[in-house]
Order: C-alpha cells, then structure tokens, then sequence
C-alpha cells in the first residue's frame, strides 16, 4: 500500500483501479474544462498570513451548518454515480462521514438509494433534488426523503440542462457499464472494482427505477433521463418544493448575486456558490472568485457555503475566511473512495482535517470562529 499523505494521492490511486469511464466522470468538466481548472488554481492565487508565538493549544474547528454540529465545516457533496466509483459507494461514504462528524449528502442520481442509506447508517443525512417534469415523482421523492428522516434538502438550480462534458460521450458512459470490448478489457485491469460489483445488487439508480412511472430497466432510464430535466424551472417551483419539504433547504448552484438576493427571498436556510464543478457553463468564473461578493450581498441574511476546486484543507480555511460558513467537497471524497472504498473516505476527510487545524494554528488561531480574512494577504483574493 503506497503512503497517502494528500488528495493527490488519493486521485493516482483512484484512476488506477477504479475503470475508466468512471473515473473520467469523476474527474471531468464541460467543453474545454477552463472553469473546471480555475476552481482548483485560484485557490493557490490566495495566498495566507502567517503568525508566530501565539499559543496554538486546545485547537477546534468545531461549528455548525444549518443548525447541525459538525466537526468541522465540510459536508460531503452530492455526487451521481457514487456507487460505481466502488460497490456501494453511498452507503460507505455516509458511513465514514458519519463517524468523522461531518454532513453526507446523497444525489438524487445515486447508485444506491435513499432507503439503502438510511438502512445503513444511523445519522440524518441530508439529501439532494434535482427538478423534474414529472412532478409526481418528485413529491414521492421528497416524501421518501422525509421518511428516511433526512435533515435537509439540498435543492439544485443549475442543471435544468445537461452541459456536455466530451469525455462522458467518447466514453459511452452508461451505469452498469455496457459490456463492449474496450470496456471488458479496461475492467480486467481493475479485478478489486469488479469483485467489489459482482458483491453488490446496487448497479443502477434505485431512486428511479421502480419508483418513476415508466422506468422499469436501464433502456427506458436512459431516455428518461434525457427527457426528465426541467429547463422550465423556475423560482416558483422553488416554493413548491420549499413548502412540500417543510424542512431545512439549502439552494445549490448559486454564482450571481442577484440570485443569491432570490434564494435569500425564497425563505431557503442556506445556499452554495457552486458552478457545478465546472460541469456546467464552461468559461464561468470560479466559486472562490464568486464567494466574496455574494458573502458581501447576502451573507448578513443566509448562510452562505460554497463548493468546486476544494483539494485541500488549506482550501477550506480560505472559503471560510472569505465567509463561507460551510463547504462541500466532491472530487476529493470520489478519489478516496475509488481508491480504498470506506477507508478512503475516511483518509480524505483526516487529511483535509489535518491541514485545516495546522494551518488554521500557523496563521494564529485556535478558534474556527475567529478566523477572518485577516489571515490572508491582501490583493492575492
């Protein structure tokens, strides 16, 4: 077993036994991947302020995230096809987040289902809504999330359509992997992944099949899918779902402060600047480039987080100094997944936990709550 010591780490093992088709899911963006990129590099345009000889004793990054302690301020994104990054990839991915302290949140576009999670895991998870025409199915989704005693709804406004990541297609990305022979010859190269699947029932989406009307295996899924997403979606849908939920919602996809001022209005308890990654409009800026002015338009009103370029706990402590008062990672708990299933996950969130707390001391607190944009230098955010 090689020494992980970073996300990076994490990342070469993950491609090197997760196939092919998934790992570029994972490690993608749209068109040319500009905005992808750029929300990785502008973190390291940040640069921070250290401090000497103060005390560093009884550290914590303690605090909470609409409402619910954390250990520290990172939630586990929702992500689609988690369960194929590994066999059951949800369910060991809640349960590692669980025992760390920190959020899990399972897409609507997971391998394993909202009830496969709750089966499994003993702490309320949140989950994640993407809006679709039929409107019943959603309500029976909301109600299945209210079930499984969920603690918030994340709702996503950017993928009313699909923007084209290159790599998906000359894949021929399909979950289970369609059996052609590049793909059996690519898998024959990863004999712990295919183990893993040939272990597990959860091969496809189990939200959807069997629970929307017409979707009874993966022929009809596909065009469901490409059918199903909402590009009529609006801020009144946000309502209706705001009042079938009745709980806490979280509004994700937010890079404009003008949209930041609508969720505030739609009674949301927190949103996330997020571009998706950079999976969906190409040549959009970065979220950390976006934070600070929807912080400085909103954040006296809602809880504002972010997501997208996060590798790192030094990553985390800057959102948070520029007012993220939560973060989600996505591609960093992927890549500890994909490379050693729970224990995976569970190294990430250690390793992104140790940089948060030495640098957060090297920059002269102790305190998560304390931290301002003080700690970093002016001109370089």
């Amino acid at each position: 077993m090689p020494v992980i010591t970073n996300i990076e780490d994490l990342r070469v093992l993950h491609k090197k036994r997760t196939p092919k088709m998934f790992y570029d899911y994972a490690d993608s963006g749209s068109w040319t991947e500009s905005t992808y990129r750029s929300n990785e590099t502008d973190f390291q345009k940040i640069k921070l302020r250290q401090k000497v000889a103060v005390n560093m004793e009884n550290r914590t990054t303690k605090t909470k995230m609409v409402g619910q302690e954390v250990f520290m301020p990172v939630g586990l994104a929702p992500t689609g096809l988690t369960g194929m990054q590994h066999a059951d990839g949800e369910i060991l991915a809640a349960k590692a987040a669980e025992k760390f302290g920190v959020p899990f949140c399972l897409s609507t576009m997971s391998i394993c289902s909202i009830e496969d999670v709750a089966e499994n895991t003993t702490a309320p998870f949140w989950f994640q809504l993407y809006v679709m025409k039929d409107r019943g199915f959603i309500e029976r989704l909301i109600q299945r999330a209210k079930a499984a005693k969920c603690s918030a709804l994340i709702l996503t406004l950017d993928l009313q359509i699909l923007g084209q990541r290159h790599k998906d297609i000359k894949n021929g990305l399909t979950a289970p992997p369609k059996l052609t022979i590049p793909n059996i010859i690519n898998m024959m190269t990863k004999p712990s992944w295919c183990l893993g699947m040939l272990g597990t029932q959860r091969r496809t989406f189990r939200n959807i099949v069997g629970h929307a009307s017409g979707v009874g295996d993966m022929s009809s899924l596909s065009s469901w899918t490409a059918e199903q997403f909402d590009p009529a979606l609006s801020w009144d849908d946000v309502q209706w779902i705001k009042d079938l939920w009745g709980g806490k919602l979280i509004i994700k996809g937010i890079m404009d402060e003008g949209d930041a001022r609508l969720a505030v209005k739609s009674g949301a308890d927190a949103l996330i600047v997020s571009n998706h990654g950079g999976r969906q409009l190409d040549g959009a800026v970065s979220s950390i480039h976006a934070l600070p002015g929807i912080v400085d338009a909103v954040g006296r009103d809602i809880e504002v987080w972010m997501d997208g370029g996060i590798r790192s706990g030094q990553d985390v402590l800057k959102a948070w100094a520029l007012g993220a008062k939560g973060t989600l990672i996505g591609r960093p708990f992927l890549h500890g997944l994909g490379a050693m299933g729970e224990a995976g996950v569970t190294k990430c969130l250690e390793i992104i936990h140790k940089e948060l707390d030495i640098t957060m001391a090297l920059t002269g607190h102790r305190d998560i709550q304390n931290v301002t944009k003080e700690i970093l230098y002016p001109g370089t955010f």
